[in-house]
Parts: structure tokens; sequence; C-alpha cells
């Protein structure tokens, strides 16, 4: 006899089914159907995706032609034994997103879906994630012991309870052999370990960032791109490790959010390293405006004395006179110094918060007035 059979033939014991509830759009792994809205048909549900805890997810074979919906708790095959997860995506989309992974829907390695999960898997995977927080504490006390130069930072244990995932953090290589065999011992399961980085780290942890919100790696990022120096550089960012890194002291996420913004608008631009050369003095480049069009000179090529706003069509002018040997008179035509000085004008100044609120008439005003009149009248008298 199986154990689920000698669990749902204890007598006058009921499995009570904890809080499963689907709730859609409060996990980052979860995707917007942008197909929802055609007609349902079934029998794409060939292929289906799970998605399981911190940002691991995969690709199913639902074999037994299962009428699968998004949020449905499943159990699928595992190495060894099985797992239980979340139905994160389904239909047409899952067709769409094989073709941007290229992934071939034929794979011999994809792994099935067995079955929905019964109230005896649900019970046995809630339990199993009970014994996470408490098997990393031990787990972190046990490679201390060991004085390995690591960090675990989660346990993820499998829906059947014959297998843990171990997430760690290390600096350099690390020889986790012997730790392997104290943590089988102690915990009696299939040890995997999985290295993941700071980035990874801080989205599981989660936070606020300095924008006031919270963290877009604990939100909606899953897949992380490498962000260097020069994504700043080209948003003309000051160079300050302490504004540009993040709270996994790394640099910050959103430097990619806007960098093609910033390419884009910088291909038409002019060369900056190029001196301009006028008729009785040179400048040099100090600072830009990408997105004004501005170009801001100096006299001095190592300070930023008495600085002045050019535009790059003004700029590229000059560039093309110096390569013929011209120098112009003046860096600004009076064009170019009218459009900057109207360039800083608050267009929203003379507006107000009640321009579009109905004005009273004439006669209303007046009765108004009279009525504001009658009750100082009224307040003199008084006194």
């Amino acid at each position: 006899m199986t154990e689920n059979e000698e669990l749902q033939n204890q007598p006058g014991e009921d499995i009570r089914m904890p809080d499963i509830t689907y709730r859609c759009g409060y996990n980052k792994l979860d995707s917007f159907d942008w197909l929802k809205d055609l007609p349902e048909d079934y029998n794409k549900n060939e292929i289906v995706e799970i998605r399981f805890k911190n940002t691991r997810k995969g690709f199913f074979k639902n074999v037994n032609g299962l009428r699968l919906e998004i949020g449905d708790v499943v159990a699928v095959e595992a190495s060894p034994g099985h797992d239980i997860g979340r139905v994160s995506m389904v239909g047409q989309l899952v067709t769409e997103q094989l073709k941007e992974l290229k992934v071939a829907p034929s794979s011999e390695e994809m792994k099935k879906v067995y079955r929905k999960a019964k109230p005896v898997d649900v019970q046995k995977w809630e339990d199993a994630k009970k014994l996470e927080t408490p098997t990393m504490l031990r787990s972190r006390k046990i490679s201390e012991e060991l004085k390995l130069n690591m960090k675990i930072g989660d346990v993820e244990y499998q829906g059947d309870k014959t297998k843990a995932i171990f997430y760690y953090i290390a600096d350099e290589r690390v020889d986790f052999r012997q730790l392997i065999k104290v943590l089988a011992e102690e915990f009696r399961v299939r040890i995997e370990m999985r290295q993941i980085g700071a980035r990874q780290e801080a989205g599981r942890i989660g936070g606020i960032g300095s924008c006031g919100r919270e963290l877009c790696c604990s939100t909606y990022i899953t897949n992380f791109v490498s962000v260097t120096t020069t994504h700043a550089k080209y948003q003309e960012l000051s160079l300050n490790p302490q504004k540009l890194a993040g709270q996994c002291s790394k640099l910050k996420c959103c430097l990619n959010f806007e960098l093609d913004c910033y390419v884009d608008a910088q291909k038409q631009f002019p060369p900056r390293d190029i001196p301009l050369e006028l008729a009785d003095s040179s400048v040099w480049f100090q600072k830009m405006e990408v997105h004004k069009g501005i170009y801001w000179y100096s006299t001095d090529a190592h300070s930023s004395v008495n600085p002045t706003a050019v535009p790059v069509q003004r700029v590229r002018e000059i560039q093309d006179m110096n390569r013929k040997g011209k120098k112009p008179e003046h860096l600004l035509v009076f064009e170019d110094s009218a459009d900057l000085s109207t360039a800083s004008v608050d267009l929203l100044k003379n507006n107000s918060l009640t321009r579009f609120d109905t004005q009273p008439s004439k006669g209303m005003q007046q009765h108004q007035h009279n009525k504001r009149k009658n009750r100082r009248f009224n307040e003199k008298r008084n006194k």
C-alpha cells in the first residue's frame, strides 16, 4: 500500500487543505496573457509553463491532456520523485514563448505533468515549505563550523520532500563536498547546491530603493542584464558609487531602463572631443543636455569657467567651418541665444489649479460682494 493510500484510509482524520488561492499579479513570475481574448482551445495545452519558488520555472508536457488553467497547482515529474508547482502560462502564449526561447516542443528532455495536485500532495507541499527556514538557519551554522567562505541565502524543498535546493552566495570557488555529506546526514534528503549572484539575493530579500518604491528585482525582474559604468556615461550621470549602486552593492538595474533612449538621441550628435576654434579664442566641451540638444562649452579646458550653452546644430556648423580653415567671430548667433533664453521659461507659471472651474456671473459676483460688505458692517456694529 502506498503512502497516499495509507493517509486516505486512516479513519476519523480529514486532510485540511491550506489556503492556496491564486491571486493573479502577486508573483513576479506571473505572465500577462495578451492572447486571452482569443477563443479557448484546450488542445493547445500540450505544453504548459510551471513556476516554482524564487525564479525557477520551466516547460512541461501535458501528456494526460488535463484541462489546465493559470493558477492550478499540479504535480510534475522531477529527478527524483515529483514536484509541486503552479501553472503560469497556457495556450498559444506558450507556443510564442517557446519560439522566443528557441526551445523545441518535441524535446525528449522536457518533463511531464502527472496530475492536478490532490489534497495529500498539497498538504505535503505545505509541510515541506515550513521546513525551509529552519533548514536554512541550521545549514548556515554548519557552513560556519566547516569554515566555508559562503552564505546560504535560501532553501527550497521539492514537493515530495525528497530533495532540497540550497541557494548560496560566494565571492570565490568553494569546495562544499564535505558540506553536502553533513547536510545529507542532517536532513535525510538529496542535496543540490545552486550558486546565485548578489542581484538575485537582493531580489529574494526585497526592500525599498532610493526612488521610494519596492525593488524592481523583487517585483518583476527575472532576467538580469549586466550593467557597466558606460551606461551612466551615456546618460551624463556622475560616477558616484554611492548614488549608482543599489542595495546589492552593484550598479542599479534601472540604469538600463532609459539607456536606449539616450543612445538614440546621441546618434546624430557631433563629436565632443574636438575644441571649437573661434576668431579670438578656443572653447572646450564640458557637459551636455541630451534631450534639449545643448552642448556646454568653456574657455578653460580643465574647468567649467563661464560655461556657454550651444545648440548641437551650431556646434556642427562651427566644426564644419574649422575643417575648412574658417573661424567664426562669435560662438552663438542672435537666433541661437534667443532660442536658449526661451528654452528655460516656465510654461506653467501663469496656470492655476482653478483655471477650469466655472466662473460666477457678474450678478452673482455683485451679490457675494454685498454679502461680505454687510457681514463686515455687522461685525463692526457688534463691537
